[in-house]
């Protein structure tokens, strides 16, 4: 109904300088080759290499990625189509101080890769949800598999309805064409290429992601007059902001809330999520996935700038009367699209060009969704209930619930559009779910003594927390707000409703609850993982902490025992934090899961052959440990 009303608006405005611009022949080629091509690439890799015969192919791509496609991969899947609308609004109505999100990926990039990819890799994982039960017990593992499911279900819906809804506003393009075009090819070569097709599927979605937004920015500031004109009328406007570096953790964007609250939105999206740990455990080594992620960086930058000049861009043509103001659009997150069309209206193609960028976004986001989470339901609720299930019947299963997965985010898209302004609650979940779960991995991973019912408490505790917060601030500030049909893009997907511009400090300061309500949309992750950790140790050391003999070997990393380096051994002994990590691990694994340890080394050394090499020493020890 919404979108009705929005197009018939559109109509009505028409006559005053022509709100819905309408796509030409070549445009539609455009978007039509961005689908085959997909599909293509899906195709070929269902009927050529292993032909996704075994679960580990279908899956984990046979381990077999290399470093390059991976760290693409990586990037595309929370580059979404939210995003690329999102953030040159943002830009364009705050000016440039959310750049300065830049800084958290140092850290955020940094701690997955010398931390988490670590602990994952080694322990030869398929879903992170099975480290919860290594670590835990088999209830925190299905505790953070439901969570994790509840977090991408919603999520995908909202990702492939939001771009359709202002697609079909600003251009007339159909709505649920569209929806089910994007649903259905995604489904498809999901379902027949398995993760292979989905990570080179989204290596071609990225350069299609940069080659549009680049088109706009050049054709853009090429009419403004060039680059150094679109700067200074940014600077006259006061949209290019310095560093802010006020600490108070209520304002929307500070240096603070951006560069470390953002670390912690990075880690639940770089650290623990399954469709970026399931990209590192595809790579061939354990090295190539450290450097997928440092590959990642400079390309997060690159993006976050472009996002950045695309809305400076938008200032210089517009400058203060927006589009918004005059009525050609009704939220925020359309303006971009009527910018690109107004932008681009004389040159055909390239507006079709633009809007393949955008659902290669949503694309690459969505495909990624189904591949994890066909992983994790396959691994985590179905295997270990069947331990005798052929491998023909579990690829089978698996490409089945690939598409299960693809057909119930057409229907939540379907419920999306039902919901109207409620879009932005349903994004914010997202960043909602994603700190717990960072918390309780955090907790399993940094704290020996933290037990599996301080891990449950924990991540209940969390999640209430996240839901108590993320719903108060949304409703405190609901009458306010302008509804729109997505969330601004941040950093990439969490939020709430963080559209409301940043308030005009004349207001009082919010007190008690209302201050808690208030907390910057940056912080929720940060705040969440450390509600899981906190009660999650007091918790632990009311029942019974748990003994260093009682961890299983590899599933903690000793950054306690590293930060502690002065104590003497006896005191580090009774805090449990002596392990490290790596000469227990190769070992000991594997002997945890096959009953022969010499085996088990044996098939280490061909495993990672080229590390076994350097270190002959170590593998000295790790045959004693073993043996």
């Amino acid at each position: 109904g919404v979108a009705h009303m929005q197009v018939l608006f559109f109509w009505n405005v028409l006559g005053r300088g022509g709100a819905v611009k309408h796509f030409s022949a070549v445009d539609y080629v455009i978007f039509a080759v961005l689908l085959v091509a997909s599909a293509g690439i899906g195709l070929y890799y269902a009927f050529s290499g292993g032909r996704q015969r075994t679960t580990q192919e279908f899956l984990l791509a046979d381990r077999s990625m290399s470093c390059l496609p991976v760290s693409l991969s990586l990037l595309a899947t929370f580059q979404s189509a939210v995003a690329i609308l999102g953030a040159p609004s943002e830009i364009y109505a705050n000016g440039t101080q959310y750049w300065f999100l830049g800084c958290s990926y140092f850290l955020g990039l940094l701690i997955p890769a010398h931390i988490f990819i670590p602990v994952f890799y080694r322990l030869r994982l398929t879903s992170a949800y099975q480290y919860l039960e290594l670590r835990f017990n088999k209830t925190v593992r299905i505790c953070g598999t439901v969570t994790f499911i509840f977090q991408m279900v919603v999520y995908m819906g909202v990702v492939l309805y939001a771009p359709a809804l202002a697609l079909n506003a600003v251009t007339g393009f159909d709505l649920w064409g569209a929806v089910l075009a994007m649903g259905l090819v995604c489904t498809l070569y999901t379902t027949l290429g398995g993760l292979k097709a989905v990570i080179w599927t989204d290596v071609f979605q990225t350069v299609v992601m940069f080659a549009g937004q680049l088109a706009v920015i050049v054709v853009g500031a090429h009419q403004a007059g060039g680059i150094s004109e679109v700067w200074r009328r940014a600077q006259n406007g006061s949209r290019i902001a310095g560093l802010d570096l006020n600490p108070d953790p209520l304002e929307r964007h500070t240096f603070w809330t951006l560069g470390v609250g953002g670390i912690f939105l990075m880690l639940a999206l770089y650290g623990v999520n399954q469709a970026q740990v399931q990209r590192y455990l595809s790579s061939r080594t354990e090295k190539e996935a450290i450097m997928s992620c440092y590959v990642v960086f400079p390309c997060q930058q690159i993006v976050l700038t472009l996002g950045c000049l695309m809305g400076l861009v938008m200032f210089a043509r517009y400058g203060e009367d927006s589009p918004l103001d005059k009525g050609y659009v009704s939220s925020n997150d359309q303006m971009v699209l009527y910018f690109v069309m107004d932008v681009l209206q004389d040159l055909p193609g390239l507006p079709g060009l633009f809007v393949a960028c955008l659902f290669s976004g949503a694309l690459s986001t969505i495909s990624s969704a189904f591949n994890s989470l066909a992983t994790v339901t396959m691994e985590d609720l179905i295997k270990p209930h069947f331990p005798a299930m052929t491998e023909t019947r579990a690829t089978l299963l698996s490409k089945g619930l690939a598409l299960a997965y693809g057909l119930v985010c057409l229907a939540m898209a379907y419920i999306a559009s039902l919901m109207g302004s409620v879009l932005q609650a349903a994004l914010s979940i997202f960043g909602m779910v994603g700190g717990p779960l960072l918390g309780l991995f955090c907790l399993g991973m940094f704290f020996p003594w933290a037990n599996s019912v301080g891990a449950v408490s924990g991540l209940l505790a969390g999640l209430v927390m996240a839901f108590w917060v993320g719903i108060g601030s949304f409703v405190s500030r609901f009458p306010a707000a302008v509804p729109s049909t997505t969330a601004p893009d941040v950093g990439n997907l969490t939020t709430v409703a963080s559209f409301v511009k940043a308030k005009t400090r004349s207001e009082p300061e919010p007190t008690g609850l209302n201050a808690l309500y208030s907390l910057s949309y940056m912080w929720y992750s940060a705040h969440n993982s450390t509600t899981v950790v906190v009660v999650g140790l007091i918790v632990s050391l009311l029942t019974g902490p748990m003994k260093e003999k009682d961890v299983t070997p590899g599933t903690v990393y000793p950054i306690l025992g590293n930060l502690l380096f002065f104590l003497p051994e006896r005191y580090k002994e009774k805090l449990c934090c002596v392990t490290p990590l790596e000469d227990k691990v190769q070992g000991c694994i594997r002997l945890h899961k096959e009953s022969n340890g010499v085996l088990c080394l044996a098939e280490d050394n061909e495993g990672e052959d080229g590390e076994q090499k350097e270190t002959k020493g170590e593998t000295q020890a790790v045959q004693e440990t073993t043996l």
